[in-house]
């Protein structure tokens, strides 16, 4: 772990310049370092960057979907919670701009051209699927981005495409990992593999599940448009069915947790989460754990039906659970923090997707055709799912916790009188989606914001469906209405690229309630 806590260090150190690491290298020649980078040695850093960019962003995104809160009343931390920005010179919020042109960047590309030229084509295919993950989480989060030209010397100024030309490239992009995937390497490479793939260590047909998985995403986002059923709708379910298998094909970053260097990006060391801007569970996902995901919500409940109640959230001192509101309103300095438990600690992975994801994705469309009984097997594989992904890291003990972990899995009977009781819909005619949603919001909590926004946005925050958002209004929401879109990066954009973001209207304050391509009902 050493060693590869130095290539991390290192090739981190190349990307925060914004300089390649070739050109970095040329200008500090010396015969004893190499002028090349093998495809291998890029890997292990961008897989990092991805747990790290997506965890840092993902802080902003869960104060609109009011996942995480803050308890400090800053308004650098409250003006995020009513749907709105600091202003001014912050990159906050731009993290994953940065990951994908400056952190991946050029090392990205370097690693494709390396992988190709040599015949490792395991990395080749690993490259193409990072690509295609990280435009299409991006586009999803900033709406237009920069597509073409981003990695050309001397340039300041790029041009946009919006979301139809961004998808189009993602399909592209899987498409290329898939043809690597089906090509013979020059060598065995599984060595190398094991070594510097922290995913799924050098398992390529995992690989090619995740792939389907961003596939599978990728369609999903036309669910608003009117020819989703004819032209898309079949696509999601074949990439559904595809991708993940069970909980154990999780695409999860691996931390070892023995020092800041190699934790998880949630955990105590990188302490991403300490602060009080975002470290307060939110109210929904209490009011979905105790009764709200069919039924009333338990007020100050101290123990529910659901047995992910106690696995992923801590009580207060006087063993009530609280959940935090936005804007920082005075009950959130009750709420216990979030850190050193559940997936919040430094010895767990990260995940990026899931199992559960791909079998709520999955039952959203078939109940979109109208194929419910699909749609209820998907739903109740994504309960079940999300129990076995509770109880991973309810197993995982920490050593430097400030309790005791010897918490119990949630066990079969628990997990049957659940699946038995009125909170999971019992037949496929009664299942809607907002149950579905519901249900999601619990999967992908603590981890998967960027997937929840994509859902609250598509269905415009509708108040039946997320039926535990606290919808909010008047000056609770800075401009009138609910965020769409954060702006591109500061630092980058609106001090070089000013002449492109005037076409797009960034420059207004507004620009961020607009809502994205994908939510519009027409082209």
């Amino acid at each position: 772990m050493k060693t590869k806590s130095i290539l991390i260090l290192l090739i981190a150190a190349f990307s925060l310049t914004g300089v390649s690491c070739k050109k970095f290298m040329d200008i500090n020649f010396s015969p004893s370092f190499p002028q090349e980078v093998s495809a291998e040695l890029y890997l292990s850093p961008i897989i990092y960057q991805i747990a790290n960019g997506y965890g840092q962003d993902q802080r902003i995104i869960n104060k609109f979907t009011q996942a995480m809160l803050g308890y400090s009343t800053d308004r650098a931390s409250y003006i995020w919670e009513q749907h709105s920005y600091p202003g001014g010179i912050s990159d906050v919020g731009g993290v994953m701009w940065r990951m994908v042109y400056f952190n991946h960047g050029k090392n990205l590309e370097n690693l494709l051209t390396d992988a190709k030229a040599t015949k490792k084509y395991e990395f080749a295919a690993i490259g193409f699927a990072i690509k295609a993950f990280d435009y299409q989480l991006l586009t999803d989060y900033h709406g237009p981005v920069v597509l073409d030209g981003a990695y050309e010397e001397k340039r300041l100024q790029f041009e946009y495409k919006d979301q139809p030309d961004v998808y189009k490239r993602v399909q592209l992009w899987c498409d290329s990992a898939l043809y690597y995937l089906d090509q013979k390497s020059f060598s065995d490479n599984k060595a190398l593999l094991n070594k510097y793939d922290y995913i799924y260590n050098g398992n390529m047909e995992r690989w090619r599940k995740f792939i389907y998985g961003v596939k599978a995403m990728n369609y999903a986002r036309y669910i608003n448009k009117p020819d989703f059923i004819q032209n898309y709708a079949d696509s999601v379910m074949k990439y559904t069915a595809l991708s993940f298998s069970s909980e154990a094909d999780n695409a999860t970053v691996k931390f070892t947790g023995t020092n800041s260097n190699n934790s998880n990006v949630y955990g105590q060391d990188q302490a991403l989460l300490n602060s009080s801007y975002y470290n307060r569970a939110g109210a929904p996902i209490l009011r979905y754990l105790t009764g709200g995901v069919r039924g009333d919500v338990i007020d100050e409940a101290k123990s529910s039906s659901d047995p992910r109640l106690s696995r992923m959230l801590k009580f207060n001192a006087d063993s009530i659970y609280l959940g935090a509101m936005p804007d920082g309103r005075a009950a959130n300095s009750a709420v216990p923090a979030v850190g050193n438990f559940y997936m919040f600690k430094n010895k767990t992975d990260f995940p990026i997707m899931t199992y559960s994801q791909m079998q709520f994705i999955r039952a959203e469309v078939a109940l979109k055709k109208g194929e419910k009984a699909i749609a209820h097997e998907a739903y109740l594989n994504g309960i079940r799912g999300h129990m076995t992904f509770v109880n991973k890291y309810t197993q995982i003990r920490d050593e430097n916790a400030d309790e005791t972990l010897n918490r119990t899995v949630i066990t079969n009977p628990e997990i049957e009188a659940y699946m038995d009781s009125t909170e999971v819909a019992q037949t496929p005619e009664e299942l809607t989606l907002t149950d579905v949603m519901g249900q999601k919001y619990i999967a992908l909590w603590g981890w998967g914001g960027y997937d929840i926004w994509v859902d609250m946005r598509k269905y415009k925050y509708d108040p039946i469906i997320f039926r535990q958002f606290e919808q909010l209004s008047g000056v609770q929401l800075f401009h009138n209405d609910y965020t769409y879109r954060v702006r591109p990066r500061y630092n980058s954009e609106y001090m070089w690229n000013a002449e492109e973001l005037e076409k797009w209207g960034a420059m207004e304050p507004t620009y961020i309630i607009k809502p994205l391509w994908f939510v519009l009902s027409d082209y």
